[in-house]
């Protein structure tokens, strides 16, 4: 399996016609009541479909990046390894209707999900969280989501699950990328159950108060604030609740660059990328002193009490 040239992970970035946005917008987020809100002072002229949300507690106050920044600058890599290559690619994407997420593995209540079911009942809440990336660049995003700790309880794991793995949809003749052997398809991930019912761990349906773009991981993706950004699956459609720790695709690819875990750790270098500093987008200067555990150490430290960092990265 191929490594990632440094030229396909720092290429420019190239804005889009905003109307690329509105194609692709997924139905499956029907179920959620739409209206005209304008929670966020700034926000662009709408895109897609507005959601009702309420204010988080849990959110930074950082001023959020412009949409622009949030849906033409992206890492997915199944629509191309470029910066700007998901904003080409991902609207001409058509998710299945209804979408649906198969919940598995160790718990008292596995089946098979819509999306329209999984939100009902839901409060979906607007969650403006530090996204960083290994590459040395960060956001503010105003993602729109609910906790994740929500669904694993309607899931009822057992004893034995000490993990959940999270695998995205594979369509190769609708995503690009994923015609190459870049990364081993499709994509896995996977959270410790104590990192996964924290309160910080959402999964999202949207941002900016409107429905989730594709490039952005439509319909439904893993926010995880405190790691690096490539630990949020995006376009989940399996959850399984396991024993031992799953392998995931970038552990799979390079293990010496990307662990398990994950965490937004200064100390631990990329092998191509500082990661002590890092250039909060528009900028493209590292002139931004990067936090331990991105900013949210008083929150989530305390889940890795005695454990190395540097050797748990």
């Amino acid at each position: 399996m191929s490594r990632i040239r440094s030229s396909d992970i720092t290429d420019r970035r190239i804005y889009l016609n905003r109307r690329s946005f509105m194609q692709g917008l997924v139905a499956a987020a029907g179920g959620v009541a739409l209206v005209a809100d304008t929670a966020f002072a700034g926000q662009p002229a709408p895109h897609g479909r507005k959601l009702t949300t309420v204010r988080s507690a849990l959110s930074t106050t950082e001023k959020p990046n412009s949409w622009e920044d949030i849906t033409t600058y992206n890492n997915f890599y199944e629509f191309g390894t470029g910066k700007s290559d998901p904003a080409a690619n991902a609207p001409k994407y058509h998710p299945p209707q209804p979408w649906t997420v198969s919940v598995e593995g160790e718990c008292a209540k596995p089946g098979r999900m819509n999306l329209e079911d999984i939100l009902k009942g839901e409060t979906l809440e607007d969650r403006i969280y530090r996204h960083r990336c290994v590459e040395g660049w960060s956001m503010i995003i105003p993602w729109v989501g609910f906790p994740l700790a929500n669904l694993v309880k309607k899931a009822q794991p057992t004893s034995k699950a000490k993990f959940v793995e999270f695998t995205t949809v594979l369509d190769p003749k609708q995503m690009p990328g994923q015609r190459d052997d870049v990364l081993q398809w499709p994509y896995v991930e996977g959270l410790r159950m104590d990192e996964a019912v924290h309160p910080l761990t959402i999964l999202s349906v949207g941002v900016y108060g409107e429905v989730l773009p594709n490039q952005n991981g439509a319909p439904l993706r893993l926010v995880v604030p405190w790691k690096y950004g490539f630990k949020g699956g995006k376009s989940i459609v399996r959850i399984r609740f396991v024993e031992r720790q799953p392998r995931t695709s970038w552990m799979i690819n390079w293990p010496e660059a990307y662990g398990f875990y994950s965490n937004v750790n200064p100390m631990v270098p990329h092998p191509r990328h500082r990661q002590d500093m890092e250039a909060r987008l528009p900028s493209f200067f590292r002139s931004t002193r990067t936090q331990m555990f991105n900013g949210y150490a008083d929150q989530v430290a305390s889940l890795y009490k005695g454990m190395d960092l540097r050797k748990n990265y």
